[in-house]
């Protein structure tokens, strides 16, 4: 690939962050689709290895969000449900919000607008 088509390709910078109280946050800023997920998903998978009894996926800073993103979101509750952990989103952008509702999944997450209200939910939750 040369520049030009990196500049093109869609890009998704994942920050974790591991709390105190062993909430795991995953930070995401991009775009998170079936080209971008590898890092997503190897962060909920480290999640998941480290018995992360909490975990808030940060959507703030999300451009886009995919059917795969979905999915893997889906997968990734079920889990947490199993293992009576938890798993709530941030989100604000319209745009993403729109695929939860358009897939009626959002009445199956617990998605909050700010990061804040989301920590302090689970924390209450604690």
């Amino acid at each position: 690939m040369d520049d030009m088509d990196d500049r093109l390709a869609p890009q998704l910078d994942v920050v974790v962050d591991t709390r105190p109280d062993r909430t795991r946050v995953i930070g995401l800023c991009g775009e998170l689709d079936v080209a971008t997920i590898p890092p997503f998903s190897e962060a909920l998978d480290e999640a998941r290895a480290s018995k992360a009894p909490r975990v808030l996926v940060d959507l703030s800073e999300v451009t886009f969000i995919d059917s795969t993103a979905l999915m893997r979101l889906l997968s990734f509750l079920r889990d947490q449900q199993q293992r009576g952990g938890q798993l709530v989103l941030a989100c604000h952008n319209p745009t993403v919000l729109r695929l939860f509702e358009v897939t009626g999944t959002d009445g199956t997450f617990q998605i909050f607008p700010t990061r804040e209200l989301a920590l302090g939910h689970l924390e209450a939750a604690a």
